[in-house]
């Protein structure tokens, strides 16, 4: 089988593997993201992951990157990310300079997106990939293809609009969807249920802690705190009208949804499938897409971003 090395770029880790055709991750390297974040301080580590991946598997025939942000296709340039520094960033071709390669480069929820629809539990051609974590990634694989538009530039599922009176989203809109139905959104449901009762777990906890966070809620409605387990099931059921805009656009095969969040299990996928198909457009006429957790977990990203640069090089390697 041929096999490429896929680099995940995440805001707080960097991550390497060697995936074979079949998905398979056969090496891993993770390194922590550096504070700048920019591709000054960002490329040495690519390099050095590849170089110390290629040691042990010299018959890799290409690399793939998945990174939070918009990126230009296919020129494989950085355009701009929400959690890190980088901008206007060549990746794909300092990375193609530098190791000898052939790379692509794109979005992680993309690349997610797609190792969800070919190697997960169905095999799902039309796709949608919810990451739900600080804030919500989304990935759409439609015919079997990641749908990204002419320029790489599409598929934002995070930011579309559920209330445009509600809460600011850290892309600088209003009532965006990751501002609903986030890690972020959880937080600011925690912290004002705090203040709330300043005797509760939450708040508690939170002390504890040092302050709240989404974690505090969580860890809190792992101990059946009522207020805990209430707040997953707003955030639930505003994960679940967002996944019932899409599917109403689409004709889906299934959602997966992954992402840290995704964790707390039914705690917040039960909600969310319940609002799911309360806002499920012609029911009589339409199955209800089905709504379960993705299959790759923190892996996704390198297994995917490898699947994409094995699909889009030509290379042949001699085994």
């Amino acid at each position: 089988m041929r096999r490429a090395i896929g680099l995940d770029i995440g805001g707080t880790k960097i991550a390497g593997g060697v995936v074979d055709e079949s998905g398979a991750l056969l090496a891993e390297i993770t390194e922590r993201t550096p504070e700048e974040s920019d591709g000054d301080a960002v490329a040495p580590i690519l390099f050095d992951i590849v170089e110390r991946l290629r040691a042990e598997h010299g018959d890799v025939s290409a690399v793939g990157v998945g990174a939070a942000g918009i990126v230009e296709w296919p020129e494989g340039r950085m355009v701009w990310a929400p959690n890190n520094a980088y901008q206007d960033w060549p990746v794909r071709e300092q990375l193609e300079k530098a190791t000898g390669l052939p790379a692509v480069v794109d979005n992680d929820a993309n690349v997610a997106a797609l190792a969800e629809a070919r190697l997960g539990e169905r095999r799902d051609r039309e796709l949608v990939l919810i990451t739900v974590g600080t804030g919500i990634g989304g990935g759409l694989v439609l015919g079997g293809q990641i749908y990204r538009g002419p320029t790489g530039r599409g598929a934002e599922l995070g930011h579309i609009i559920l209330n445009p009176d509600g809460p600011v989203c850290g892309c600088g809109n209003h009532g965006c969807f990751e501002a609903y139905a986030s890690g972020t959104a959880l937080t600011r449901m925690g912290r004002e249920a705090a203040a709330d009762d300043p005797q509760g777990l939450i708040a508690r906890l939170g002390a504890e802690q040092g302050e709240v966070t989404g974690q505090t809620v969580t860890a809190a409605a792992g101990q059946g705190d009522a207020v805990a387990v209430q707040l997953f099931e707003r955030l639930g059921r505003w994960l679940g009208v967002g996944i019932a805009s899409l599917a109403n656009i689409f004709e889906l095969e299934a959602v997966a949804v992954g992402g840290g969040l995704v964790e707390t299990g039914d705690l917040l996928l039960e909600p969310a499938r319940r609002a799911a198909r309360e806002f499920a457009y012609a029911t009589q006429a339409r199955l209800t897409v089905p709504i379960r957790p993705a299959t790759f977990g923190s892996d996704a990203g390198m297994v995917g971003a490898a699947l994409l640069a094995l699909d889009e090089t030509d290379v042949t390697v001699t085994q």
